[in-house]
């Protein structure tokens, strides 16, 4: 990506050291020219990650980061418990933010990171970094042309194998772990971008030793009659999966990895007892909302990944818990 002669870097700093940055992130950003990762903030390995990442600065204190004003975008790539509270304080401190997913630990966090943005004027979008592949605005742009007819239903699954350990946060309740909030969110969000928002009929959970969901599978109801299913897992010997498959009144759609779309996959549409397949190109998930990012703080363009959409996302998650008797 060229910034253009004279055109500032946008400058990032990262909150939280986490596994999930490199490829989230920092790759990204090496294969841009416009934006540079100049600093990381964590309370334990500040320096090394730095030193092997090479990034130029390291802050032992999330704080000290939001006070580098250099910095223009945090991305918090902290455990779940702690997005709204350091997306709030980021935005307060006139950042811009790019939070991984799940935005918050529910939806009344959530109203609360929206307002802070509103009152600062700032952004804070959400990663759902499969949102701006090619491969979904596909399946926006099909499954809306009416080429199925009426849409009748809808499974969307992320499923993906994360043995128990009590040590991880995936699995600790408190820290936002379980399969809903670590996987499910996907498929809930891809529910509502195609059909809306969703009244939770009724769902279930099967719990870890520490109360956190294993698997999740939720009943939906959106407008105009067309009835959703979220399905995820955890379980450790589970396939891994993440697809969408619609019926309509003239045929059938299945889309196979939506998550992670540069890895293979596929599109099955179904129409009068032939089914063609397809794909889509594109490049790695976390370019495309990089760029999406990049653009949107340049131009001011909104993002479908920020304001009420998380807020949404949020709500449908708790809604789903409620029905499981989870929370």
């Amino acid at each position: 990506m060229t910034a253009g002669p004279g055109a500032p870097r946008l400058r990032i700093g990262v909150l939280g050291a986490a596994g999930i940055a490199p490829r989230a992130l920092l790759s990204p950003a090496r294969r841009r020219d416009d934006v540079e990762v100049a600093a990381v903030a964590s309370r334990h390995d500040a320096s090394e990650f730095a030193s092997r990442h090479g990034i130029p600065t390291a802050y032992g204190r999330y704080d000290d980061l939001l006070a580098d004003e250099t910095i223009d975008l945090v991305y918090v790539a902290l455990p779940p418990s702690e997005h709204a509270r350091w997306t709030i304080a980021a935005l307060e401190a006139g950042r811009d933010v790019l939070c991984e997913k799940p935005m918050t630990m529910d939806a009344s966090e959530a109203r609360e990171v929206l307002a802070a943005a509103e009152r600062t004027g700032r952004r804070a979008f959400e990663a759902f970094h499969d949102h701006y592949h090619p491969l979904q605005a596909w399946v926006r742009e099909f499954v809306r042309s009416g080429a199925l007819g009426s849409p009748v239903s809808a499974t969307a699954t992320f499923n993906g194998a994360n043995p128990f350990d009590p040590r991880s946060i995936r699995h600790a309740p408190q820290l936002g772990g379980g399969a809903l909030m670590d996987l499910g969110c996907y498929p809930v969000h891809w529910l509502r971008d195609l059909f809306g928002e969703p009244e939770v009929v009724a769902a279930r959970a099967t719990l870890n030793p520490l109360g956190a969901d294993l698997t999740i599978d939720a009943s939906l109801s959106f407008a105009d009659g067309v009835s959703g299913r979220v399905l995820a897992s955890m379980y450790p010997h589970v396939a891994l999966e993440s697809s969408l498959e619609l019926r309509g009144t003239d045929g059938r759609l299945r889309v196979d990895n939506l998550v992670f779309p540069v890895q293979g996959h596929t599109i099955a549409v179904e129409r009068d007892g032939v089914t063609r397949l397809s794909t889509v190109a594109g490049l790695d998930t976390y370019d495309h909302q990089l760029a999406a990012v990049v653009e949107a703080l340049r131009t001011g363009e909104r993002l479908p990944t920020e304001g009420a959409d998380y807020v949404g996302n949020m709500a449908v998650i708790d809604a789903v818990y409620a029905a499981a008797g989870v929370r």
